[in-house]
């Protein structure tokens, strides 16, 4: 049989990248050497759930799980930032519940128009327009983009009604939703006619409310049995719950007090979604409609039960679907209950609301450095937003950029809290999750390559009159080298001669 039908689905949504910035010198006649004018990458495009009123199931999503935003544009020379990535906007119908892969409820989609960033696009790189400074004139990199989010959500459905009609395969809940309202349910005489939640508006007088018929429940459905765990969180929502039992039936074993027992069993153990504000279904308005009193031998027994029912404290109403008896009585009394749970409803949304502020720690630094136990030894490990972030932007082909980086890095503030963790020259420095982390190893007085550029505010590439030539930039880069390298074997020597380990111990006394 083909699906036609979907209430729960699992995505994975991939945000666009941010496009890279751009390293450029805008260069005119008798101007060999202008100034920098990379522009800045474009942001990518963001993942965005939702309300739609065209929307009805989630079908479309059942069939492509997979979607991606658009990715933004690299900047370009000449000041011309890249065009941002197109956001995907995915259509949901009302009621829609996103949960992240562990089933946490991430957002409760209700209202026509009401939208969700679920996947943000990562922010396009810094040109080196936008990177200069007082202090770096003519920066020769610039940031790369970020990428976007990749999430995997579920996505539920659950019905917005006021009222649900439950019951026994064949009990007759189509059959009143389609007398009761303008809805057209497939009806027949086999269990399991209703694959689907079946959706009505009812008019009372003044009050106008919606109606659900959802598909027959057996024993054991709030275990899966049957369609029961797949239609019962459509009950959720309801404030009302309208008891559908068929006094004709034929089954043996079945009566009206049995299958009432039996369906409020199965709603006692259904747990609803507590972060949604949902109270047990035992809990909710309970209504008792005897259907099928067309049959004499239903009437009957429908009148023989309606006292033992009512001593229970239940309204009950017998009805005849088929021959349109005692559905006025029924429509006024759901509507009077209907019309009781949204008075409270408003009552509770008129209290005022508790603001929670939770503002940042005087003593949040913004990243955390922990000492860990590898495979190959003792790494330090650096997480938080911004140096993670600052890592996923660096280009690390270029000397300047991982330059540029450590500046960062040290105003930060995460250099000196390595020191204070024990860390010396030469240990193991991981920058992120364990996925996408840099490793490298630390040399903290190692020069960041901007400054081999020229002392601070200055810029040799300004000062000078001319270009150099090829052959002095290429003497310029050995010799740069081989300061990397004297530095780095100075480093170890100290290193090996204990040097660190005696400066940590002094700064720890």
């Amino acid at each position: 049989m083909a699906v036609t039908f979907v209430d729960r689905v699992v995505l994975h949504l991939s945000a666009g990248a941010g496009g890279h910035g751009v390293a450029s010198v805008k260069r005119e006649k008798f101007k060999p050497l202008g100034g920098p004018d990379g522009g800045n990458g474009g942001r990518g495009g963001s993942v965005i759930l939702r309300v739609d009123p065209s929307s009805t199931t989630l079908l479309d999503y059942h069939r492509h799980p997979h979607r991606k935003a658009g990715n933004g544009a690299p900047g370009a020379g000449d000041e011309r930032n890249g065009a941002d990535g197109d956001d995907l906007v995915l259509a949901v119908p009302e009621g829609t519940v996103v949960k992240d892969a562990s089933g946490q409820i991430i957002v409760d989609l209700v209202g026509m128009g009401t939208e969700h960033v679920i996947a943000a696009g990562g922010r396009g790189g810094l040109g080196n327009k936008a990177l200069s400074s007082a202090r770096r004139k003519a920066p020769g990199f610039a940031l790369l983009g970020e990428p976007g989010e990749d999430v995997e959500v579920v996505l539920e459905l659950k019905s917005l009604a006021d009222v649900a009609l439950i019951g026994f395969p064949s009990a007759g809940k189509s059959s009143l939703v389609s007398v009761l309202s303008a809805a057209k349910p497939k009806i027949a005489d086999y269990p399991f006619t209703t694959l689907v939640p079946n959706l009505g508006v009812v008019t009372a007088g003044s009050s106008r409310f919606t109606i659900a018929d959802v598909p027959g429940l057996i024993p054991g459905a709030h275990e899966g049995k049957g369609l029961g765990l797949e239609f019962l969180r459509h009950v959720e929502r309801c404030s009302v719950l309208v008891h559908v039992i068929d006094c004709a039936t034929l089954e043996p074993g079945r009566d009206p007090m049995t299958d009432l027992d039996v369906i409020e069993n199965e709603l006692s153990l259904y747990v609803p979604d507590a972060d949604l504000g949902g109270r047990p279904l035992a809990e909710r308005t309970r209504i008792v409609v005897l259907n099928k009193a067309d049959v004499p031998e239903a009437r009957e027994l429908a009148e023989m039960v309606k006292p033992d029912l009512e001593a229970r404290g239940l309204e009950v109403f017998i009805v005849s679907a088929v021959a349109h008896q005692g559905l006025r009585e029924l429509t006024f009394a759901m509507a009077r209950h209907v019309e009781e749970a949204r008075k409270e409803i408003e009552a509770e949304a008129a209290m005022p609301k508790r603001v929670v502020l939770r503002p940042r720690s005087v003593d949040d630094k913004g990243f955390t450095v922990t000492r860990e136990e590898g495979p190959e030894g003792v790494f330090y490990r650096v997480t938080g937003d911004r140096p993670v972030r600052w890592v996923r932007q660096t280009d690390f082909s270029n000397d300047e950029a991982v330059g540029y980086l450590a500046d960062r890095l040290g105003r930060l503030g995460v250099e000196e809290e390595l020191f204070k963790v024990g860390a010396v020259a030469g240990d193991t420095v991981v920058i992120g999750a364990t996925d996408d982390a840099v490793v490298f190893d630390w040399e903290p007085t190692l020069q960041a390559g901007a400054e081999l550029l020229g002392s601070r505010g200055t810029d040799l590439r300004l000062s000078e009159a001319s270009r150099p030539t090829r052959d002095e930039k290429r003497e310029a880069q050995k010799d740069r080298y081989a300061a990397r390298a004297a530095t780095q074997d100075e480093l170890e020597a100290e290193r090996r001669s204990g040097l660190w380990h005696v400066a940590a111990d002094e700064d720890d006394a």
